[in-house]
């Protein structure tokens, strides 16, 4: 690909600016979005419908471990997600690949290893840094990606009222928030019931749970 619209999505400057001089390096013609937070990267993706790649911080505000990688798929399909972290433990890592990401790229990885994610990607392959072991768990893998495929199967208000759920919300806090009818929430709870494969809301919202990452990072860029 010589070249592509890319987004990257982080709070820390110095980082994004590493990440766009290895993305400028792997493209004849790049334009580059940024953004410090994940609203605002949803701002950017929803104006921005020829936007191909987007680099996601794993714990970047508005984004609480897998739950941004997860809207994006369910919302933009066609997006492809590399997430980008210093919570760079292997369990983390291919638990970003089995959700679908299409790499996870350390923060203390220097630029040659960022261009040589960024070119396997655009070959269509999985990247994960070297002797990461991608199997090292099946079966917790196939748990992870059939959450994944249920979640994809979720419309993008679905998906939406599932989120809240997870938070606590009633469906009459749900109906205002998204200014739709409580019975249209209870239609997409049902909806969901069925595709999570789950019996009541309180299984549902420990589901969405699965995506979050309890104990936050302390990023620091490394030179």
């Amino acid at each position: 690909m010589s070249q592509a619209k890319v987004a990257i999505a982080d709070d820390h400057p110095l980082f994004r600016a590493a990440l766009k001089q290895a993305v400028v390096a792997s493209f004849d013609k790049t334009d580059i979005l940024e953004a410090e937070n994940f609203q605002d990267l949803l701002t950017l993706v929803e104006q921005t419908p020829s936007l191909e790649i987007v680099f996601l911080d794993l714990h970047m505000p508005g984004n609480d471990g897998f739950t941004g990688l997860t809207l994006l798929q369910n919302h933009f399909p066609d997006l492809v997600v590399i997430m980008v972290s210093s919570d760079d433990q292997p369990e983390i890592m291919r638990k970003a690949v089995d959700f679908g990401a299409s790499a996870f790229i350390p923060k203390s990885a220097n630029l040659t290893v960022i261009g040589e994610a960024i070119n396997e990607v655009l070959d269509g392959e999985i990247w994960l840094p070297e002797h990461t072991n991608i199997n090292n768990d099946q079966e917790a893998a196939a748990e992870h990606q059939r959450l994944a495929a249920q979640l994809a199967q979720l419309t993008p208000q679905q998906y939406t009222v599932l989120a809240r759920i997870a938070d606590g919300q009633l469906n009459k806090q749900i109906a205002y928030d998204l200014d739709i009818k409580e019975t249209t929430v209870k239609k997409h709870v049902s909806a969901i019931l069925l595709k999570l494969e789950v019996y009541n809301r309180t299984q549902a919202g420990l589901v969405y749970q699965q995506l979050m990452i309890t104990s936050p990072e302390n990023d620091v860029i490394v030179a």
